[in-house]
C-alpha cells in the first residue's frame, strides 16, 4: 500500500513588491519587530529572485530583508552605471536600522564599496569580484546585463575595495570558495589581510565554485549570526 506524501508548506511570499527610485525590489519582514535590516545584492547578470533564499533566511532570523535588481538587470530601470552606490544607499532606506549589506560577486564589490554611503553596520561579501575583473568583463560584454560602460568604469576607478578596507571600521565577513573559477580566493585573503575593521572574519570553503557559497544554508546562517553580533555591538 502506498502512502500519500504530505505536501511541503509553501514558503511565505515577500511582504511587498515594488519600485523605489526606479529599482525593482522585494521586501521580506519577520513576524515580530525586526532586529535590523539586510540589503541583499546580486552579481553581474543575475537578479533579485536568485537570492530570495537569503532573504527568507534573514526573515527567519528576525531581520527585515530587501532584494533588488541592480540597474541593467531584471525589472529595474536604466543601465548599470555610476549610480550603483547611491542605489544601494537608497534601497537601504527600505529596511530598519541598523542595516547590513550582503553581496555576491559584483554584489560583494558593491557591498564593500557602498558601506559608508549606506551607513552599514556590517558587510558580508561572498566571493567579491575584483575591480580589474569587473572592468574586463564589462568591456568584453561577457555579462548578461545592460551597462553604461564608461559610467561603470568611472565608478570602479573611484572605489577600490582594496583601499576601502584599509580605512573602513565596518565589521567585515568574507566568504569564498577555494576553487572559485571566476574570482581567485587570493582576492578575499588579500582583502582580509588589509582590512582594519576591529571585527573581521574570513571563511574559505574547500572546493566549491563561484556560486556554491552564496546558496549554502549553513554559511547563510553564519552570515546572519555575524550580522546580528555586529548589530548588538553597534547598539
Amino acid at each position: 500500500m502506498s502512502r500519500r506524501r504530505t505536501p511541503l508548506p509553501t514558503p511565505a511570499p515577500p511582504a511587498e513588491l515594488g519600485v523605489h527610485h526606479g529599482l525593482a525590489y522585494s521586501l521580506w519582514l519577520p513576524e515580530g519587530p525586526p532586529a535590523g535590516g539586510l540589503v541583499v545584492l546580486h552579481g553581474a547578470g543575475s537578479r533579485k529572485e536568485s537570492h530570495h533564499d537569503m532573504a527568507r533566511a534573514a526573515r527567519a532570523a528576525g531581520l527585515a530583508a530587501v532584494c533588488f535588481d541592480l540597474r541593467g538587470h531584471g525589472e529595474s530601470e536604466g543601465n548599470l552605471d555610476g549610480r550603483a552606490l547611491d542605489d544601494v544607499a537608497a534601497v537601504a532606506d527600505l529596511v530598519p536600522r541598523p542595516v547590513a549589506l550582503r553581496g555576491s560577486s559584483l554584489g560583494g564589490f558593491l557591498a564593500i564599496a557602498a558601506a559608508e554611503a549606506a551607513g552599514a553596520a556590517a558587510v558580508v561579501a561572498v566571493c567579491p569580484a575584483t575591480r580589474d575583473g569587473l572592468t574586463r568583463g564589462l568591456r568584453s560584454g561577457r555579462y548578461d546585463l545592460r551597462a553604461d560602460v564608461p559610467g561603470c568604469e568611472a565608478l570602479l576607478a573611484e572605489h577600490d575595495p582594496d583601499l576601502v578596507v584599509e580605512t573602513s571600521r565596518v565589521p567585515l565577513l568574507l566568504l569564498h570558495a577555494e576553487q572559485d573559477e571566476s574570482v581567485p580566493v587570493a582576492h578575499s585573503r588579500a582583502l582580509f589581510a588589509r582590512a582594519v575593521a576591529p571585527h573581521k572574519r574570513l571563511i574559505v570553503v574547500p572546493g566549491g565554485h563561484h556560486r556554491s557559497v552564496q546558496h549554502d544554508a549553513e554559511l547563510q546562517g553564519e552570515s546572519l549570526r555575524f550580522v546580528r553580533r555586529a548589530f548588538e555591538q553597534a547598539s
